[in-house]
């Protein structure tokens, strides 16, 4: 190679360093169901291969609800969920690792990198990028105070540098939504809990949350083409969002109040319909949700203030950091009333 060959490369390596550091992410979180079915995943694999090769930095999250269920009851021990969220013991929390971080995550980050898509398979453990504080008691929606064992919720200083370096070296961090606390302990992590908190975190541009509903249903059962967070509160008062609706919703509440321009809903089964939820105006088969929510606090999850479980939280200020900005970095915010 010619000097003059050599620096112009230098120069655009520098430029694409430069674009892809600059640009804001997509935040990508893929429902359990989507990855157990061999055509499903084939559908998901083609639309995240042609969103990365549209060149915008890109950051997965998956659950794996189903197979942890098959999975449970293999082992003999009971499913416990409450509005959606999986209640944890040490025995649950054992097969939950096992299934996403040994099964689920390793077969979609193989499938995605057959498709010319750089995958790097990760849990929240990895770099503390998914440090989590033990989640408090959760008040659910019929009144009662419910203790979910061993389950987290996102702290306000999880550390982004990793993810970052990998989208800066042109690859797509695939995390699994298995959390740590400070102690090395594990938690279980509610997948569009951890997506919302990241996309904030990480100032992303959309959150796509992708499954096997064509986005959120009324009443009546139809897509609500858009919804904004008054019509979220009606829907979660009223009884038509009802479980893992109401922790997704509240997530993507979560990712709005801190900076993210809009998420998306979606059935994620076909291949068009996933890119055009995250490259343009939701489809058919989506509901989108843009605006920053009124009367939200800008403080993090796990402040006491508000959380992504959509419940007040005993304040671990202490023990989870300070608030997060919609880059994921910076001095605390001051709450704003």
């Amino acid at each position: 190679m010619s000097p003059v060959s050599s620096v112009v490369e230098s120069f655009d390596r520098v430029e694409r360093d430069v674009a892809v550091t600059s640009a804001r992410p997509l935040v990508l979180k893929l429902g359990g169901e989507l990855l157990e079915d061999r055509g499903n995943l084939a559908a998901v694999v083609a639309g995240v291969a042609s969103i990365v090769k549209s060149g915008a930095p890109v950051v997965m999250i998956h659950g794996g609800g189903k197979e942890i269920d098959a999975a449970l009851k293999r082992a003999g021990i009971e499913t416990r969920q409450v509005d959606g969220l999986r209640i944890t013991d040490e025995a649950t929390l054992d097969v939950v690792v096992a299934v996403l971080a040994g099964a689920v995550n390793t077969r979609l980050v193989a499938a995605l990198n057959a498709a010319k898509v750089s995958a790097v398979g990760l849990t929240g453990a990895d770099a503390s990028c998914g440090l989590s504080d033990q989640a408090a008691p959760h008040r659910a929606v019929d009144g009662r105070l419910v203790d979910l064992g061993r389950v987290g919720v996102p702290c306000g200083d999880t550390d982004m540098r990793l993810l970052q370096t990998l989208m800066k070296d042109g690859f797509v961090p695939v995390l699994a939504c298995i959390g740590m606390g400070r102690e090395g302990q594990l938690f279980n992590v509610n997948a569009d809990t951890l997506a919302g908190h990241l996309a904030a975190r990480l100032g992303a541009r959309r959150l796509v949350m992708a499954g096997t509903t064509a986005g959120v249903l009324g009443d009546n059962g139809a897509t609500l083409p858009v919804l904004d967070a008054p019509a979220i509160a009606a829907l979660v008062a009223q009884g038509t969002a009802t479980a893992g609706m109401i922790a997704k919703l509240r997530a993507c509440e979560h990712a709005l109040a801190n900076g993210v321009d809009e998420v998306v809903i979606v059935d994620g089964r076909t291949e068009s319909a996933l890119v055009a939820a995250a490259n343009s105006d939701a489809p058919s088969v989506a509901t989108r949700i843009t605006g920053r929510p009124e009367g939200l606090r800008y403080r993090s999850m796990s402040t006491g203030e508000i959380d992504c479980l959509g419940r007040s939280v005993l304040d671990t200020r202490e023990r989870c950091g300070a608030s997060v900005s919609a880059s994921g970095g910076g001095a605390p915010r001051e709450i704003k009333k």
